[in-house]
């Protein structure tokens, strides 16, 4: 016989796992519909310069992964233990509307940016999703009210725009965030945090289901409403996993989870989520270097990089959550050095890593330049001693 405690952490799991299933289920079922649905209608991502696909492509995939999350949330999170949902799933719904109307008629920056914040601006004065210390970052422990306010959107728009940046490649975008949600969901089952588990398995469950559709050759793409959606649930996770920590590490109440504690958890958020926070760190602060716009398109991120390299999609993308897990591996086993030197240490190895194949990827195409330079002075030549050839048998 089960003792009370340990039947109701069964039935906990039991909740995720319907959850997880029903997600993918969802999601799985419906994505062939939308793709039939965007040819019909023509509702297709055209190839382009800046694009990585030759063929015209569907990029409604997130309606299919914001249906199957939604559904499974308020299938089987119980309210009693999540009143703070209903503010979630607004946010959920403004950035799916504004990532829907995107992926069909570009929206201006501007009006994206606004409903970002405003979504950004639910969780943080509604649901809680508030950051309240660095936890001994730059020696700052608490930090006022109103910085933590400001903070607290600040990080939401930079993770949700994180993701929409990545989602450049097939499977990228939808991989890292199936593999930060697991990790991020994986320790909420372990404090017994039903709701925050339930809604990390959701979303890797329905980006599962749509990376079946999404590996090479690609049927559909996420589009922002797909890449907006894993960037705001994965915001929420990244807040709640350092703020609970917190709790746990400062509250008596807590101390029963102490052993669950996961030190320098600034660091360790970080080095959960390198790829899409260093990606979009680094490409901001390269164009702001050239006097461009940080918000100007161009093809200088990581996948990009690889891409040029001479990688393929999955390959590049394989390679990228190969690296990503490694970091995640790396965070956990070092997080009793201390918050600041481990943050030290993923940024460094993060610059170092793309250092070395920015000038691998400089390099091949110098010595493509000068194969191909080499190649047309070969046939020039050639092609002048057959003109000299030909004048002195005339």
């Amino acid at each position: 016989m089960l003792y009370p405690q340990r039947a109701a952490k069964f039935a906990h799991v039991y909740d995720i796992i319907l959850a997880f299933i029903t997600a993918f289920a969802l999601t799985y079922f419906a994505i062939p519909n939308i793709v039939y649905i965007a040819k019909k209608k023509n509702l297709m991502d055209e190839p382009g310069e800046r694009r990585s696909h030759t063929i015209s492509t569907p990029s409604l995939g997130g309606i299919a992964i914001f249906a199957g999350a939604l559904f499974s949330i308020i299938m089987w999170t119980p309210f009693h233990v999540f009143g703070d949902l209903q503010y979630i799933l607004c946010a959920f719904i403004i950035i799916f509307l504004v990532g829907a109307r995107d992926d069909i008629i570009p929206v201006p920056a501007t009006k994206k940016l606004m409903a970002q914040i405003f979504a950004a601006g639910i969780l943080v004065f509604k649901s809680n999703v508030l950051i309240t210390g660095l936890h001994g970052l730059f020696g700052i422990v608490d930090i006022p009210i109103l910085a933590s306010y400001i903070l607290s959107i600040f990080v939401i728009l930079v993770i949700i725009n994180a993701f929409n940046l990545i989602d450049g490649i097939n499977g990228l975008s939808g991989s890292i965030g199936t593999l930060i949600a697991l990790t991020f969901g994986t320790w909420f089952i372990l404090i017994d945090r039903l709701e925050l588990a339930i809604l990390a398995f959701t979303l890797a469950g329905a980006t599962i289901a749509f990376l079946k559709y999404n590996i090479t050759p690609a049927r559909i793409f996420m589009g922002d409403t797909g890449s907006l959606l894993i960037g705001l649930v994965c915001a929420i996770l990244a807040i709640k996993f350092i703020e609970i920590n917190k709790l746990i590490l400062t509250t008596p109440n807590f101390a029963h989870l102490k052993h669950l504690a996961v030190r320098s958890v600034p660091a360790v958020t970080i080095g959960i989520m390198i790829l899409p926070l260093f990606d979009t760190l680094r490409v901001f602060l390269m164009r702001a270097m050239k006097g461009k716009s940080p918000f100007q398109p161009d093809r200088t991120h990581i996948h990009h990089l690889l891409i040029d390299y001479g990688y393929t999609h999955m390959q590049a993308t394989f390679l990228l959550v190969l690296v990503n897990i490694g970091f995640i591996l790396m965070v956990f086993n070092m997080q009793n050095i201390g918050t600041f030197p481990l943050t030290l240490l993923v940024v460094s190895l993060a610059t170092i890593l793309t250092g070395r194949l920015y000038f691998l990827v400089r390099d091949k195409k110098i010595k493509m330049a000068q194969e191909k330079a080499a190649k047309e002075k070969g046939t020039q030549r050639t092609s002048g001693k057959i003109i000299r050839k030909e004048v002195q048998t005339d």
